[in-house]
This record gives C-alpha cells, structure tokens and sequence, in this order.
C-alpha cells in the first residue's frame, strides 16, 4: 500500500472514530498529541488499529509525539514497517 493511501486511510479512521467529525479538515502535517486534539488513550486504540489494519508493529517505546504527531508522521512509519 502507497504512502498516499495509507494516509486517507488514518485520516477516515481518526476524522471518524477518534475525534468523532468525519467532516474535521485533518491535514498530513497537522499536530495530533501535542495539540491536544488526540490524547494518550487515544494514542493506544490509534496504535491497535494500525496494527490490525496494516499489520505492522508499533513499539510501546515510539508511541509519543516526537514519532506519531502528524498522519504523514504516522503513515510514513507504517510504510516502513510493511
């Protein structure tokens, strides 16, 4: 799966089931965690979620702002994992 749809693919999920908006303008480079639009326990069901839909690993140790604050941040992990 391409980057570009990686990122459409977490933008519906957290637009959707995160911050409960599917209508919320979420941009690839938009702060996430240390905006405080997402907040730590939503970091836990965003990181089981990848897992589940692009069979990656997420590290318990990488789950902070400094690696997953933005969805082009997110899907770029992701796209090196699979």
């Amino acid at each position: 799966m391409d980057n570009a749809s990686i990122r459409a693919r977490l933008r519906e999920y957290l637009t959707t089931d995160i911050l409960r908006d599917p209508s919320y303008p979420l941009g690839d480079d938009e702060p996430l965690i240390s905006s405080g639009l997402v907040d730590s326990f939503s970091l836990v069901d965003i990181a089981l979620w990848v897992e589940q839909q692009f069979g990656v690993h997420l590290d318990n140790s990488e789950l902070n702002a400094d690696n997953f604050d933005t969805v082009a941040e997110l899907a770029a992990y992701v796209e090196q994992r699979q």
